[in-house]
């Protein structure tokens, strides 16, 4: 049993104005996905922590156009290991978890934390500062009835301190709070087995019984290195990097991942495969309801 009860896709605005954002919307809607989850940092939404009160009321009329389950996806530059902009980050944070009630999603997607090579004075501590974070935010969401879900990132720098898929897994153990799960993002938790050398396997596995949420889209595993690619397709054709391909483009053993791992009751399974890939959008579609058990979607966006 999986335990997922929803798949879509995720949405983001291309100029951070709200009419790009209903635009990608509208084009999931009329696809019949029942699931999006919002990238809301892609917008002028939160000013120093705080809402700004016009755009939030044109977001709720957005979302209240369509019949969609919403998540919602934080700060992409969320980092709570760093001690200059931790405070900013969970102010920022809070805010956005009072626009998840009033969008009525959740999940907020929290980034893991990191350190650059250079901030040696700064390791000592970075896992429980992330932690301590966590719990604050986690405490603030509970009346929300929002869950943080907090996802392994890969190595990005030379010399970063990053956590593996399995030590986010014990971050969310150590932090044992009911509005704090794990997130799987299976592409990354690849590139990092890959540049670590581990079992990829084994490291998803390690975060299986605490996830509460996935993002899901295909890649080769492949650290994107010193290499630049002039066109993002360059990339593509060579398999290298954070990819996020549609299903099938990459070498993800994705029947073996759902056919053997088990997640937390109320999962979502996230595809982060944007409107680039609009044409191959509902195949992906179909094959994510399909690996995840769900024969036909359980909330039709309104018409």
């Amino acid at each position: 049993m999986s335990n997922i009860i929803g798949t879509g896709f995720n949405v983001g605005s291309t100029d951070g104005e709200l009419a790009s954002f209903h635009d990608d919307m509208r084009a999931l809607a009329d696809m019949g996905v029942d699931t999006v989850e919002l990238g809301l940092t892609s917008l002028d939404l939160i000013s120093g922590g705080r809402i700004i009160p016009e755009r939030m009321q044109r977001l709720e009329a957005i979302t209240k156009q369509f019949d969609f389950r919403y998540t919602v996806h934080g700060l992409v530059s969320s980092n709570f290991m760093d001690p200059v902009t931790q405070r900013y980050q969970i102010d920022a944070a809070k805010a956005l978890i009072e626009v998840c009630d009033r969008v009525d999603a959740r999940i907020i997607v929290q980034h893991g934390g990191c350190l650059r090579a250079d901030q040696i004075a700064e390791r000592n501590g970075a896992d429980q500062r992330e932690r301590e974070a966590l719990t604050e935010l986690a405490d603030f969401a509970r009346p929300y009835g929002v869950r943080i879900a907090l996802e392994n990132i890969f190595t990005t720098e030379l010399g970063q301190y990053r956590q593996t898929p399995s030590q986010v897994a014990e971050t969310v153990k150590a932090v044992n709070h009911p509005n704090v799960v794990a997130l799987i993002d299976f592409s990354h938790a690849y590139i990092e087995s890959t540049y670590r050398g581990l079992d990829f396997f084994s490291e998803i596995s390690a975060m299986a019984p605490v996830t509460g949420h996935l993002h899901v889209h295909d890649s080769f595993g492949r650290p994107q290195g010193f290499y630049k690619p002039f066109h993002p397709q360059e990339n593509t054709a060579m398999g290298i990097g954070d990819l996020h391909m549609p299903l099938g483009w990459g070498d993800i053993d994705w029947d073996r991942i759902f056919s053997e791992l088990t997640f937390l009751p109320d999962t979502v399974l996230m595809m982060e495969v944007g409107h680039r890939y609009r044409a191959e959008q509902p195949e992906s579609l179909r094959r994510a309801r399909e690996l995840a058990g769900l024969a036909a979607p359980e909330a039709v966006a309104a018409q």
